[in-house]
């Protein structure tokens, strides 16, 4: 009852506070570029979640990681995914969400002025323009992180991948990096109320490049992607 309530008292008052920051950023209109404002919020705000959970993270094949724009493909097994990453990367991606989290009080608005993209599954047609959108901010130097299974798996098994992170990445002409995370499921499965303390492991693959490939070439781009993921212990 004690982390439980740690957890939350901690967790909500870093959100207010660093919610709070990237609204009134965005309230004074400052321009989103890499480092700035609301990097800085993504970074604080993970950080402290972290620190007030216990939890390590450790980078395996950390120089595969890239300093230029590219599309970082991650399974999704725990809300922790996320602070790991943000924490991680060399430079703090956009997270192509569903349009659901946006509902979430302060953290959904901090999001929208953060540059995030938020995708509405349910629209085919309005998900793939939310992607367009995504290709043109990565153009423009950003990088993109991207759960492919589209939701968090209730197993810690790797889900089936949807095709629009693959499309993404084609139509932004920038590499896919694999990354797995392991170790988050054991500390914070999906449905519960907080993490335990432990160490999560990011586990960099080998960047797949997208140069030249075309629309038709999303199926075996998503296909070669997760069997990187599952030579490198995802379970399937």
């Amino acid at each position: 009852m004690i982390r439980f309530l740690r957890f939350w008292l901690v967790g909500l008052s870093l959100t207010a506070y660093w919610g709070g920051r990237a609204l009134l950023a965005s309230w004074r209109r400052v321009p989103d570029v890499p480092g700035g404002i609301y990097d800085q919020v993504a970074f604080g705000w993970s950080k402290g979640l972290l620190r007030v959970s216990g939890i390590a993270v450790r980078v395996e094949g950390a120089d595969r990681l890239l300093e230029r724009p590219c599309v970082y493909i991650a399974n999704h097994v725990s809300m922790i995914d996320i602070w790991a990453l943000v924490t991680c990367l060399p430079r703090v991606p956009k997270f192509i969400m569903k349009k659901e989290l946006l509902r979430i009080p302060l953290f959904g608005a901090a999001a929208r002025a953060a540059g995030h993209i938020a995708i509405n599954r349910q629209n085919r047609v309005a998900a793939f323009g939310s992607y367009d959108r995504a290709a043109d901010v990565i153009r423009r130097g950003a990088s993109a992180c991207v759960f492919a299974e589209g939701t968090r798996s209730p197993t810690g098994n790797l889900l089936p991948f949807k095709k629009g992170p693959f499309v993404l990445a084609i139509a932004a002409q920038v590499p896919v990096v694999p990354v797995l995370v392991a170790g988050a499921y054991e500390l914070m499965p999906r449905l519960s109320l907080y993490p335990h303390p432990g160490t999560v492991t990011l586990q960099v693959g080998e960047e797949i490049p997208t140069a030249g490939l075309d629309y038709a070439a999303r199926n075996p781009l998503s296909q070669q992607t997760r069997a990187v993921m599952l030579s490198m212990g995802a379970r399937g």
